[in-house]
Formats: structure tokens, C-alpha cells, sequence
């Protein structure tokens, strides 16, 4: 259990690790592996206080399944296991349920 709330519009996350790289039966050295860039949200902040005193709430929620850019994001460590916090704006989009590998049909316009 994660002790931490994160303050403002920051939030939280967990990497979500990706399956072992093979290529052509070559095994990929965890040290040449680019990190995954996406995460599950664990915790999220209050929201962010505007200039007028009213207070924005964060958008994310936990649980969600995010996209963040390779640099948008500080490392921390707390009881042992390795989270990242980053601010609200610094998330990229939000992976939906189901959307992974399903596929639409394409409408006729008529």
C-alpha cells in the first residue's frame, strides 16, 4: 500500500512493464530496453487552484491506464517499489478499456 498523496495536479503512476523484446531469437538486455510509457494511475491530487481562487479538479482517476512522454515524469521510490510523479498536463491521452487491439467497423455515410 502506497502512503503518498500527491499534491495539486499531480499524480502518481506505475509503470505497466511490457513483454519481454525478442528479435530474431535475440534476447534484449534489460539495460538496452527503452521504458514503457505507460502507466496506471495510483494516486491523483486535489486539482489545481486557478487565479480566481476556484479549484480545478484533475481529470485523471485512479485506475486509469495512461500514455506520458519520455521526459515528463520525476522517479521515486517509496516502501521499495518505484512510482513516478508528474503534473496532469504532462499526460499524453488516456487508454481507454477495450480499445487495445479492437477495432471499430467503419461506417457508410449514405
Amino acid at each position: 500500500m502506497m502512503n503518498i498523496r500527491p499534491l495539486s495536479d499531480r499524480i502518481v503512476v506505475k509503470r505497466i512493464e511490457e513483454q519481454e523484446t525478442r528479435r530474431s531469437g535475440i534476447i534484449i538486455p534489460d539495460s538496452a530496453k527503452e521504458k514503457p510509457q505507460e502507466a496506471e494511475v495510483v494516486a491523483v491530487g486535489h486539482g489545481k487552484r486557478l487565479e480566481d481562487g476556484k479549484l480545478m479538479p484533475v481529470d485523471i482517476k485512479v485506475g486509469d491506464r495512461i500514455l506520458f512522454g519520455k521526459y515528463s515524469s520525476s522517479d521515486i521510490k517509496v516502501d521499495g517499489a518505484e512510482y513516478l510523479i508528474m503534473r496532469e498536463d504532462e499526460v499524453l491521452g488516456i487508454v481507454e478499456q477495450g480499445s487495445k487491439g479492437t477495432k471499430q467497423p467503419a461506417t457508410k455515410a449514405g
